[in-house]
């Protein structure tokens, strides 16, 4: 059951009658939200139901439609449930996408050749990770439903909501104007958060922000895309709040952090794609940094590694946009995290304790040296770090490990939320732009913030160097987060024969969308104007 108001209730204590009652009206949101509306391309046609009089009456209507658009970002970024749609399980959205794609993750050796998938999305072999037939013992495409990373409707239904919502809030009776700001603003940060995450997987997209819209639209150039959100973003982002007073709306709704860790990641990939005015974009993020950090007023801060178990359960003071899961309600993002990858079967005999991938010892010994103290290698892989650098497969990575039931042996009590940004990462971005800025003096103070609390020694390089080591601080910090082939992908280490890790491609090859995803041929049903990636075709 897909839980369209988790996003208020699931952590407060009700009787069975409330929760009965709330569940009930879960549903009919799903119906009404979900289940209407007919399917043309990209899914543009929104559910008229919520656009007459029978809606759009309360600040209830806007509450509950506004928790709809956040269960269906959901829906396209983590699913819920172990199941998709079609009864097969998900591939993580994030961890494959973001970390097993083009990394150093590799195959345990105790499953050698069961488990292709693995090499093919290791070596970005997409070609083969998409072929519908049987490899190796099963038909993973079918079980780990590839086809959604071809499949951009989930997302182009976030949007069309978003879309509403910003069309209908100013008419609702009852609220303030900040409500309504706010409101507006919250969808606003789902539209263009859909954008930015599709523009990171394929490339050019179709764009659009007015309500209700059915006409055909063809792909718009990244860049211009980027910079619609930048400016969609700047205009509403001090009408989020910094946090919420209650906790259960913490770094799960949109808020002020939100929206600027979303804009520094913009500017980012606009300082690669759009480069004679990258030093613009840097500074921008540089700004949106010192505002991040020094204007918050206490939202956000840095927990103790020891509190390891509460950054990824979620809704802490380090979580700037995360999507939630909660054991105690059912909901279970089951093989939608990479938790299942890297930890699962620590406890299983059966499975001689291996977890099905794990990372290149190499690479480990590089992003954190033996005889380097760190605390990181401590709180995030089992025994301390003993096994990391062995190279056997045995070593297993507890940083995602949130569990109602320290000896489960599966996903089903696992607890954690799915982090999407947290306050390291803009930190780091905002290190990584003054570095490129050529101001090393801050440069270094500021990443050297994340390094203090992992008690690691500070950081004194410079010039080319400084921008690697820099690389590599996000590249321990955020391991398993999702980061990792968006990072090469816009720093143009993909491209770089001096990088020594990792899924490399010509200058060519990355021209012509090597880095993206393949688009579904579905896309081209009923729009006439609409392309795909050639590269995969």
């Amino acid at each position: 059951m897909q839980q369209v108001l988790m996003f208020s209730f699931n952590d407060r204590k009700m009787d069975k009658k409330s929760m009965k009652r709330i569940i009930s009206l879960s549903v009919f949101f799903s119906i009404l939200f979900f289940g209407t509306g007919c399917k043309k391309f990209l899914s543009l046609d929104p559910p008229n139901a919520l656009s007459g009089n029978n809606f759009w009456k309360s600040k209830t209507d806007v509450e509950n439609f506004t928790n709809g658009m956040y269960e269906q970002f959901r829906k396209a970024v983590a699913r819920e449930n172990m199941k998709a749609d079609n009864g097969s399980y998900n591939f993580p959205f994030f961890a494959f996408a973001g970390e097993v794609r083009g990394g150093m993750t590799r195959e345990n050796p105790s499953i050698a050749g069961t488990r292709p998938y693995i090499g093919d999305l290791s070596n970005n072999s997409l070609k083969s990770l998409f072929i519908d037939a049987k490899r190796g013992s099963y038909n993973w495409y079918q079980i780990f439903n590839v086809a959604r990373f071809s499949k951009w409707e989930f997302f182009y239904k976030v949007i069309a909501a978003a879309n509403i919502a910003v069309d209908r809030v100013d008419g609702v009776p009852g609220l303030t104007d900040a409500e309504k700001k706010q409101y507006k603003a919250e969808a606003i940060f789902l539209r263009n958060m859909s954008y930015f995450l599709m523009v990171r997987q394929w490339g050019d997209v179709a764009y659009y922000t007015d309500a209700y819209h059915t006409a055909p639209l063809k792909r718009m150039p990244m860049v211009d895309v980027l910079k619609n959100v930048k400016a969609d973003m700047q205009a509403v982002k001090n009408d989020l709040p910094w946090t919420y007073s209650d906790p259960v709306f913490v770094a799960v709704r949109g808020m002020r952090g939100s929206a600027i860790a979303l804009l520094m990641h913009v500017d980012m990939w606009l300082a690669s794609f759009d480069a004679p005015n990258a030093a613009e974009y840097y500074t921008d993020v540089d700004k949106l940094g010192d505002e991040l950090r020094q204007e918050n007023g206490g939202a956000y801060a840095l927990l103790d590694l020891a509190r390891n178990g509460e950054i990824f359960k979620g809704r802490s003071k380090e979580g700037l946009f995360e999507v939630p899961q909660n054991a105690n309600y059912g909901e279970s993002f089951g093989w939608s995290y990479f938790y299942d990858f890297v930890y699962y079967n620590r406890l299983n005999p059966s499975q001689s304790g291996y977890p099905y991938v794990y990372y290149d010892a190499t690479y480990l010994k590089a992003i954190y040296p033996d005889g380097e103290s760190d605390k990181r290698k401590t709180y995030w892989f089992d025994g301390g770090g003993a096994d990391m650098y062995s190279g056997s497969g045995k070593s297993h990575m507890t940083k995602f490990y949130v569990s109602l039931d320290p000896k489960a042996i599966d996903g089903t009590s696992f607890d954690a939320s799915q982090i999407i940004f947290r306050y390291t990462d803009a930190i780091l971005l905002q290190a990584e732009a003054l570095a490129n800025l050529g101001n090393e003096q801050k440069a270094l103070s500021v990443v050297n913030i994340v390094r203090d609390r992992a008690a690691a020694a500070p950081l004194t390089s410079t010039g080319d160097v400084l921008k690697n080591d820099i690389f590599f601080e996000r590249c321990r910090e955020l391991i398993g987060e999702g980061h990792y082939w968006y990072d090469i992908v816009r720093t143009r280490r993909i491209i770089d024969p001096a990088y020594k890790f990792g899924y490399h491609c010509t200058v060519e090859q990355y021209k012509a969308g090597a880095w993206t995803w393949p688009i579904n041929k579905s896309a081209l049903t009923n729009n006439p104007l609409m392309t795909l990636n050639n590269y995969w075709e």
